[in-house]
């Protein structure tokens, strides 16, 4: 299910997959800071139409991956703490951005997004 997602080049995967070691650790040494930053990335999930059930297995894929590299345990467990504290901010992030108006562009059905639109004023559209 998830290759359907990640139909990007190697590079853009590896690209990834360094961001989330990064973004790992500027959340354990920078917290206040990344609370953003993490907002913002899990509001572009929703433009991408991302899933939250993807976030677990990327999660384990991460820390399956880390294992080969990593001998101490206590940083393992803190690796895969900080993605998982991630994980859950982006699926709070993505089920409360998902307005209807987005659920709409995904699909990518104009008759969705014209009903949309016309259902709710505009503070209204959430969820």
């Amino acid at each position: 299910a998830g290759q359907d997602y990640f139909k990007q080049s190697n590079t853009r995967l590896h690209f990834i997959a360094d961001r989330a070691t990064v973004m790992s650790l500027e959340l354990l040494g920078e917290p206040w800071n990344m609370v953003d930053e993490i907002s913002a990335l899990g509001l572009r999930h929703v433009g991408y139409g991302i899933p939250t059930e993807m976030f677990s297995p990327f999660i384990e894929a991460a820390v399956d991956s880390m294992k080969r590299f990593v001998v101490d345990q206590t940083a393992l467990q803190a690796f895969s703490w900080s993605l998982g504290i991630i994980a859950q901010m982006l699926v709070h992030t993505v089920t409360e951005g998902s307005t209807i108006v987005m659920k709409a562009i995904n699909n990518n059905s104009h008759s969705q997004l014209q009903s949309a639109v016309n259902s709710a004023p505009r503070g209204e559209r959430f969820n």
